[in-house]
C-alpha cells in the first residue's frame, strides 16, 4: 500500500506558498478567485490527489464539474494527472479517457467527472466505494446561474463516515462584478463554513522573469485587465456593446423547421501565445433578427493545421469561413488544407458598422459556448484616460466578438451597413 500519511513529506515542498488557509479549510464552501497563473487550479489538483491518498480519507470520492463536460479533458482531467506525476503516485493513480475518470487501484476511490450540459449524469452518479463527499468546480464563472449551482450543491448530501466532511471547491477568474459568486460568497457576513480568498501570480514562486514580463506588460499597456487577470480583482463591467442576447438551450433542427430561411455565418479570428484562435459558429434568421450562436473554438497555441483539425474533428470543416484579413499567410494556409475561407473586408468604420447591424439582432447563445458567454458579458466601450466612453470598444474580450463579425459580413454588406 502507498498509501500517504501525513509525515511523508512536506506538501509546502510541491505546493508552495500563498494557500496555508486553503490547504487547512475543512468548512463547506472553499471559493477561490484568482487572476491568471496564480496556481489556483494546480493547488486543487494537488488538494486533493494528496488527501484522496491518505488512509484517514480513503472512504472519499471527488466529483469534478465544468459547465461543459468536452472542457473537462483539456482542463482538470489534465491538472490531475499532473498532479498524480508531481507527487509521484502513477502506481497508485490510474486515469481512463473513456469513460472520463480517474481510480485508485489499491482503494477504488474514483474521480468523476460531468458536465452541466448533461444535468441527469451529475445528479444520479452513485459511488462504488465509500462516499462522494468532495466536489470541486473549476471555472465556475461560467456557470451563471444560482440555481444551477444550488442543483450540483445537493448532489454531496447525506451522512459521511467520521472523520471525512463535504466540502465544495470553486476556482475561477472574476471578469465580473455582477456575478452571482460575488454577492453570495465574497460580500455576505462571515460564516465559518465559508472560506472566500483572492490569489494572484504574485504567489506563484514557479514563474520565470518571461511569464512576470507579460504581467509587467499589461499592468502598463491594459490596467483595466491587468487589474482582473494579473491581481485577481473584480471585473467591473459597464458599458457593454451587447446587450441584447441571452443563454437559451435550443435545438438546431427545430430552429430550422421554424425558419427554413435559415442562414449560416462562421468566422475565424487568429492567435497563437497570449490569444486564442476562436471560430464563431453561427446562423441567422434574416425576417426575424435573430443571430443563433451554436458552437465555438476557443484555444492558444494552436498551428494552422491544427486550426482545420479542431474544425473538422468538429463538422465544420465543409463550410464557408471569413477569417482575419490581417492574416493572409494562415488563410492561404488553411485553403490549402482544404477549408473554404475568404478573408473578411476591412474599412475604417467596419467594426462600428458591424456591431451596430449585430445590435439590431436578438443573441441567443447555447449555454455550451462559455467562452462566448464570458466575452460578450464583458465586451464594453472603451474608456479615454478621464474615464470617459469612447465610440470603440476595448481591445480584450473581443476574440470571439472579432469572429461573430467576421461571419455575418456577407449579411451586414447586403444590408449596406459595412462602410
Amino acid at each position: 500500500m502507498t498509501l500517504m500519511n501525513d509525515a511523508v513529506f512536506r506538501m509546502s515542498d510541491f505546493v508552495g506558498g500563498g494557500y496555508s488557509d486553503f490547504w487547512k479549510f475543512k468548512g463547506r464552501y472553499r471559493i477561490v478567485k484568482g487572476s491568471r497563473a496564480s496556481k489556483k487550479s494546480k493547488t486543487a489538483a494537488l488538494w486533493y490527489i494528496s488527501n484522496l491518498s491518505k488512509a484517514k480519507y480513503k472512504e472519499a470520492n471527488l466529483l469534478v464539474i465544468r459547465k461543459t463536460f468536452r472542457t473537462l479533458k483539456d482542463s482538470c482531467f489534465t491538472e490531475l494527472k499532473w498532479a498524480i506525476n508531481r507527487l509521484g503516485m502513477q502506481n497508485t493513480w490510474v486515469a481512463k479517457e473513456s469513460p472520463l475518470e480517474i481510480i485508485n487501484v489499491e482503494t477504488g476511490q474514483k474521480i468523476y467527472f460531468r458536465g452541466l450540459d448533461e444535468p441527469l449524469k451529475v445528479t444520479s452518479i452513485t459511488v462504488d466505494t465509500g462516499v462522494l463527499c468532495w466536489l470541486w468546480i473549476e471555472e465556475a464563472y461560467e456557470i451563471m446561474s444560482e440555481s444551477d449551482f444550488d442543483t450540483i450543491d445537493e448532489s454531496i448530501r447525506g451522512e459521511v463516515p467520521e472523520g471525512l466532511f463535504k466540502q465544495v471547491t470553486m476556482t475561477f477568474n472574476p471578469w465580473n462584478e455582477h456575478h452571482w459568486l460575488k454577492k453570495r460568497f465574497f460580500d455576505c457576513e462571515p460564516d465559518p463554513d465559508i472560506l472566500a480568498i483572492t490569489t494572484n501570480y504574485q504567489c506563484n514562486e514557479w514563474l520565470d522573469e518571461s511569464d512576470r514580463k507579460l504581467f509587467d506588460t499589461m499592468k502598463k499597456n491594459n490596467p483595466r485587465r491587468y487589474a482582473v487577470a494579473g491581481l485577481g480583482n473584480w471585473g467591473i463591467v459597464d458599458g457593454l456593446v451587447y446587450e441584447n442576447w441571452k443563454e437559451e438551450t435550443f435545438d438546431l433542427k427545430e430552429v430550422q423547421k421554424q425558419c427554413p430561411e435559415l442562414k449560416s455565418g462562421f468566422g475565424l479570428d487568429f492567435g497563437y501565445t497570449n490569444d486564442p484562435s476562436a471560430a464563431f459558429i453561427g446562423f441567422v434568421d434574416l425576417a426575424g433578427h435573430k443571430i443563433y450562436v451554436w458552437d465555438e473554438m476557443y484555444e492558444k497555441g494552436l498551428s494552422n493545421k491544427k486550426i482545420f483539425e479542431n474544425i473538422t474533428r468538429m463538422g465544420y470543416s465543409k463550410d464557408r469561413f471569413t477569417g482575419d484579413s490581417a492574416e493572409p499567410k494562415s488563410i492561404d494556409e488553411l485553403k490549402g488544407y482544404g477549408l473554404r475561407i475568404t478573408g473578411a473586408v476591412k474599412g475604417k468604420d467596419s467594426i462600428n458598422n458591424g456591431i451596430q447591424w449585430i445590435q439590431d439582432c436578438e443573441i441567443i447563445i447555447h449555454p455550451r459556448c462559455v467562452n462566448f458567454l464570458t466575452e460578450i458579458s464583458n465586451y464594453t466601450w472603451d474608456k479615454d484616460r478621464f474615464g470617459n466612453k469612447l465610440n470603440v470598444p476595448i481591445d480584450d474580450f473581443n476574440h470571439l466578438m472579432d469572429a461573430m463579425r467576421y461571419g455575418l459580413e456577407g449579411f451586414i454588406k447586403k444590408n449596406g451597413w459595412l462602410y
